[in-house]
């Protein structure tokens, strides 16, 4: 299963929103230019936020996008599922027909999983995100040869093992 870049790019730009808005409207031009998503993908996306009351538009000079409701109500899940993105990891689209119109043998695993995924990404606010990058942005940068050191069996963030981690593909 895979979050495809219309997910990805929803979050970002919401993130983005989220961190700028106290100033006033933010321009999709702008979110464009910071984040490096095409203006014409971005417009799409707003007017399925939009839609789905998670942004509001401001036409007009000085004009552009705020949040619809505080960032602290507004779940990662509730952007992914506006922008019409589907977390499944059945092959059947959870109609329980995986295997010739029966269940499969992994057919509930896969389902739990959807839950699991679909109850963290629920978990996980628009203000959590926004903090976490002004944290992001104010802790000092550590050095590659301390970012890239093993932690146990583990790698420190920001090594090889957490880029490897970064994959879309559950």
């Amino acid at each position: 299963m895979r979050l495809t870049t219309k997910g990805r790019f929803a979050v970002t730009a919401m993130i983005d929103l989220g961190m700028r808005q106290h100033k006033g409207p933010v321009t999709l031009a702008g979110i464009s230019q910071r984040q490096s998503i095409s203006l014409s993908y971005l417009e799409q996306l707003f007017a399925k936020l939009r839609r789905h009351s998670l942004v509001e538009s401001t036409r007009g000079p000085g004009g552009g996008y705020r949040l619809g409701k505080s960032a602290a109500d507004i779940s990662v899940a509730d952007i992914i599922f506006a922008v019409d993105e589907p977390l499944d990891a059945t092959l059947c689209g959870g109609r329980g027909n995986c295997d010739n119109d029966q269940r499969c043998m992994t057919h509930e695993l896969w389902t739990n999983l959807n839950r699991q995924m679909i109850d963290y990404l629920d978990s996980v606010s628009l203000a959590d995100l926004v903090a976490q990058q002004h944290q992001n942005a104010h802790a000092a940068p550590r050095p590659a040869s301390v970012a890239a050191m093993p932690v146990g069996n583990r790698w420190a963030a920001g090594g090889a093992r957490a880029a490897a981690d970064e994959s879309t593909t559950v």
